[in-house]
């Protein structure tokens, strides 16, 4: 994303904070190297936002004045609106849907007959058609997990916009030329979204749809030609882990891009990637308003992580954390064969460490969890060490789940940063291990340690049932925003709807697990852990 970066600084705008109490902020720790170019973007954007644009956040925010409530929510209503083709094209024409579930006959090669309709079909979103962002009334800021606006947790409507297919749309599939790009690293459903976005495309009447092979980077490397999709090619792909199209980080500029949709004909651009992908569709996107291009940017949000900002969840979490229990429960059979043993499990998670947390409390085996967003010592007497001993000496074995971004701080700074410009972490989990070793025998004290990294078997798998569900469900509403002339979206659940996010609203920063949360309550009472401070 580093090529990417010079263009995206006008298409961010930062999202206020909107929790009262100290622990509903999000830490200060970021995705991105300090120093890196898109980080250094993303400060400027917050700045310029601030001076640009009236923010509300709890600061900010004049709670002594009658109405601040209603320009509060106007606010809200004003960032979360969604871009649409007609922002910049007013004359844009729209058509009859051609997706109609009742139909009983093939669509025509040419529409000659015009574009079929069923009046009688309720199957359609309304666009007036809201979902509540938030759905627990908090009572006070000393509630566990609370996210308030003002002191006294006044309870403040926030409405974001459902998905699905509309009556009226802004392409005709005749004319639309789709592709799809996969970026960043794998994960699994990749597949199944790329399956059931063609399918969906195929349904709407589309016939040309392409896949961009090898992420943003198809786009200006010559030797990667564009894959022609169909429903025959995708038809079985979900069976498989991966991507088809293949991923790859970093790629040319936004310049470059656009220029390359200009000269291919595409109209429709799917993004499947992270927060950095995203970025990068936001900022292809802003180009295509700026050349008022009749183009429309989609994005299906993809990391196991789960950190993007407002969603219940994202693609490939629950298989990560149902293959994550694999390597936790072989940890804990080594452990609990061995005389003395420790299971080391390192998983995935460089800010946010919804993964470990979760998986712990699945597998029900683990003694301790460590996670970037809870600091931890690991020697002295109320370190992890200690405990582990504890635990030897009381029950004979130990399994020790930690996220790959935890304990930064215990191990050697570096400034590397991969293609995205992420800081390559040091590992924490070998640390562990080490640390481990040294301090049982130094104190005499026998332990038998073992350690598992399932990074790369966890994310190349093949989605589970859940995350074949939901990638369908995202990957259909997708195609019906696109159809609808929805452009700098990303599609997401939230409290189990469906709905369209605005994608600079996701971006700003991860979404990380809140030390103060009924979650992570519950993943310490399912470890007993104490506090390692």
């Amino acid at each position: 994303m580093e090529a990417l970066s010079p263009l995206i600084t006008h298409t961010l705008v930062l999202r206020p904070r909107t929790s009262f109490a100290d622990h509903a902020l999000f830490s200060s720790r970021s995705l991105k190297n300090p120093k890196s170019n898109l980080t250094r973007i993303w400060r400027n954007v917050e700045a310029k936002a601030r001076t640009e644009k009236h923010v509300y956040t709890a600061a900010s925010i004049d709670y002594s004045d009658p109405g601040w409530k209603e320009k509060y929510q106007k606010e809200f209503e004003a960032r979360f609106s969604i871009p649409h083709i007609t922002d910049a094209i007013h004359d844009a024409v729209s058509y009859p849907s051609t997706f109609c579930l009742k139909m009983r006959t093939r669509l025509s090669s040419d529409f000659a007959d015009g574009y079929p309709s069923d009046e009688e079909w309720h199957g359609y979103i309304n666009n007036n058609d809201r979902v509540l962002l938030k759905v627990i009334h908090y009572s006070s800021p000393t509630s566990a997990g609370a996210q308030c606006i003002d002191p006294a947790c006044t309870w403040v409507e926030q409405w974001v916009h459902r998905a699905g297919p509309r009556e009226k749309i802004y392409f005709k599939p005749e004319e639309v030329k789709a592709a799809i790009v996969t970026c960043g690293g794998l994960c699994p459903g990749l597949n199944d979204v790329i399956r059931q976005i063609v399918i969906t495309l195929e349904i709407y009447g589309v016939k040309k749809i392409v896949g961009i092979p090898f992420g943003y980077r198809g786009f200006s490397d010559s030797s990667l030609a564009e894959m022609p999709l169909s429903r025959t090619v995708v038809e079985n792909i979900h069976l498989s882990g991966g991507s088809l199209l293949g991923v790859s980080r970093g790629g040319p500029t936004v310049t470059e891009i656009v220029d390359s949709m200009e000269e291919r004909g595409i109209n429709m651009l799917f993004v499947l990637g992270g927060n950095g992908t995203h970025a990068g569709a936001n900022a292809i996107h802003e180009e295509c308003r700026k050349r008022r291009l009749r183009v429309v940017v989609v994005g299906v949000p993809k990391t196991i992580d789960n950190d993007i900002l407002h969603m219940d969840k994202t693609f490939g979490f629950d298989t990560a954390v149902e293959e994550a229990q694999r390597a936790i429960y072989s940890a804990y059979i080594e452990a609990h064969s061995a005389y003395h043993g420790i299971g080391i499990v390192k998983l995935m998670g460089r800010s946010s460490e919804f993964i470990a947390m979760q998986a712990s409390l699945a597998s029900g085996q683990i003694d301790i969890c460590l996670i970037p967003e809870v600091p931890f010592n690991l020697h002295g007497p109320q370190g992890v060490l200690s405990h582990l001993k504890y635990l030897l000496k009381t029950k004979g074995s130990a399994v020790v789940c930690v996220a790959e971004g935890a304990g930064q701080d215990l191990l050697e700074k570096t400034n590397a940063t991969d293609a995205s410009g992420n800081i390559i972490l040091g590992d924490i989990g070998v640390h562990i291990q080490q640390e481990t070793k040294k301090f049982f025998k130094e104190d005499g004290f026998p332990a038998d340690v073992k350690y598992i990294d399932p990074t790369y078997m966890i994310r190349a798998g093949r989605a589970n049932a859940s995350d074949g569900i939901l990638c369908t469900v995202l990957g259909q509403n997708a195609v019906h925003g696109a159809f609808a002339g929805y452009s700098g979206i990303t599609v997401g659940i939230c409290n189990t709807h469906y709905v369209y996010f605005p994608i600079p609203e996701v971006i700003t920063e991860p979404k990380v697990v809140d030390p103060n949360s009924r979650m992570w309550h519950r993943c310490l009472t399912s470890t007993g852990q104490p506090d390692f401070i």
